[in-house]
């Protein structure tokens, strides 16, 4: 996330942390080229554009957001740079390497939280399949304990005052080019293969 500190304006599209065909068959270079490249870009863009020569130009992305989360008048500043922070983050909690067992710590704390890893699967799936309409379905750490939340859109735990630990990004143009109308079969496979305990262990601390 070393694109996001202060002054780091105008905002910058942070490199993938793998090639864009390292997550393939899960998640194609096709999708990746469209999610990253384009969607993913044009937030960065937008915001760019939005933020030039007001009082957020000089804000690191978590302070734009923090300053225009729950105002209807720059929804449009909040929506893109809660899509930039978001899209950086689902990157980082996905892996060629991914799925199998969380690190030993996290595990620990899973287990505290949801009894066993496969619960905490169970409940992040449900989450990501029930998001009506776009969102994103997240594992988040709510003083000891984690939990699995859902947010809307471009809403994040930030808002919350929760910390992210990882995510699954549930929005259509995430899987409808490899998966069509198959949610389940994109979260079910994510969580299986690619999901990025080792990302989420390093957030928890």
């Amino acid at each position: 996330m070393s694109d996001q500190k202060t002054g780091s304006a105008p905002h910058t599209l942070p490199p993938l942390p793998y090639a864009d065909n390292a997550l393939d068959p899960v998640i194609s270079a096709n999708t990746l080229s469209f999610h990253y490249g384009k969607h993913h870009k044009t937030y960065v863009d937008n915001l760019n554009k939005l933020v030039a020569g007001t009082e957020l130009a000089d804000l690191s992305l978590e302070k734009v957001i923090a300053a225009t989360a729950g105002q209807a008048d720059k929804a449009g500043i909040f929506n893109n740079a809660a899509q930039i922070w978001n899209h950086t983050f689902y990157w980082n909690s996905l892996s060629p390497k991914g799925g199998g067992e969380p690190p030993a710590a996290l595990k620990k704390k899973i287990e505290a939280s949801f009894d066993t890893v496969e619960a905490c699967k169970k409940e992040l799936a449900a989450a990501a399949t029930t998001q009506f309409g776009s969102g994103w379905a997240w594992l988040v750490q709510d003083g000891d304990k984690l939990k699995v939340v859902k947010t809307s859109n471009a809403d994040l735990p930030l808002t919350k005052g929760l910390k992210p630990l990882l995510t699954i990004d549930v929005w259509e143009h995430a899987y409808y080019l490899d998966y069509q109308n198959r949610r389940v079969d994109y979260v079910n496979a994510v969580l299986d293969k690619l999901i990025n305990w080792s990302f989420a262990a390093d957030n928890h601390g």
